[in-house]
């Protein structure tokens, strides 16, 4: 090849090799570093690689199971002189560093067990997604217990009516070891200063609402005798909640929703950050005891093993290109 061919072509070949390069570093970038991909976090050192939240004295990762020999896990504390509410001060929580969204989350957790010392001990533990955020409203899904009587479990998630302003629920609780639904049901606020309330059961004909109708028992489930797996799976029309049983590990479908309440659906469909916390709570009894309001008499610690999310990518992709966020 003629030597002024060869000058001629060494730029252009330079110019298609930095065109070539920037392609590829672009397809191994993430695709946007506010969004989790997918972890696991087991919470086997001193610092949450995926969260963050409050500080000792409170929260405490990479320490040996209270009650379940080779396993490490972070502990959650709550004491007498904490004041009432999530988030209150000392309250412990932890959240997802970046954004979470459409996907499947799990946790291995076991609660305190407080029957013998306080039977009414006024405690609730959350496993939930949550942002309240001013283009969205509020926008949560969520497992509850409240410690005085950990067979009972409380599934639900929050939306906010833009147009109106106020908070919408929809709610499903349930006593595993039994598998009795005791209601499944929604109610909504009619404006965002709490100042009334609607509260209603869903059409016993809305499948789509109510599905499954019946639930399998775990025997002698106790969620403060043992570490069990829990999760839902959260898609832009619908929500699934399940347990795995100890046993078989199979899959129990809690609730499986997908209707739609009276004005808007009760699906969140906002980015959220993963979450799990534990406090007091001076006036929510459980429902099987009306008295369970009372302040901590003692140190209360719950303990996680590991918690989990898998998104559901195209699902998202499609939704952030859709709302052009």
């Amino acid at each position: 090849m003629p030597i002024f061919t060869e000058l001629i072509l060494l730029p252009m070949k330079r110019i298609f090799w930095v065109l070539t390069t920037a392609i590829i570093l672009a397809g191994c970038k993430e695709k946007d570093s506010r969004f989790a991909a997918a972890f696991t976090e087991n919470f086997d050192g001193p610092k949450p690689e995926y969260f963050s939240g409050g500080s000792a004295p409170r929260l405490f990762f990479g320490i040996p199971s209270l009650t379940e020999e080779g396993t490490s896990v972070m502990l959650e504390r709550i004491q007498p002189s904490d004041p009432p509410g999530p988030g209150a001060s000392g309250a412990p929580e932890i959240a997802s560093n970046k954004f979470t969204h459409f996907g499947s989350y799990s946790a291995r957790l076991r609660l305190p067990d407080v029957k013998a010392v306080q039977p009414n001990a006024g405690a609730v533990t959350g496993f939930f997604t949550w942002i309240n955020h001013e283009d969205s409203g509020l926008s949560e899904i969520d497992f509850e217990w409240h410690i005085a009587d950990p067979s009972i479990i409380y599934i639900g998630a929050w939306t906010t009516n833009m147009e109106t302003g106020g908070d919408q629920r929809v709610e499903r609780t349930l006593n595993l070891s039994t598998g009795e639904i005791l209601y499944t049901r929604y109610y909504y606020y009619t404006d965002r200063n709490y100042s009334g309330r609607e509260m209603s059961d869903f059409d016993p004909s809305d499948d789509a609402a109510i599905s499954p109708r019946t639930i399998q028992a775990i025997d002698g489930y106790d969620a403060s005798k043992r570490f069990y797996i829990y999760g839902f799976d959260w898609y832009p029309d619908r929500i699934t909640w399940w347990v795995k049983d100890p046993n078989s590990g199979e899959k129990i479908i809690l609730w499986d929703y997908s209707g739609t309440t009276p004005g808007y659906s009760g699906i969140p469909q906002y980015p959220s950050n993963m979450r799990m916390n534990f406090w007091h709570t001076a006036h929510w009894a459980v429902e099987t005891k009306p008295n369970a309001k009372e302040a901590p008499k003692y140190t209360y610690c719950m303990e996680t093993d590991w918690m989990k999310y898998e998104p559901f990518v195209e699902i998202n992709s499609k939704w952030l290109e859709d709302n052009d966020f």
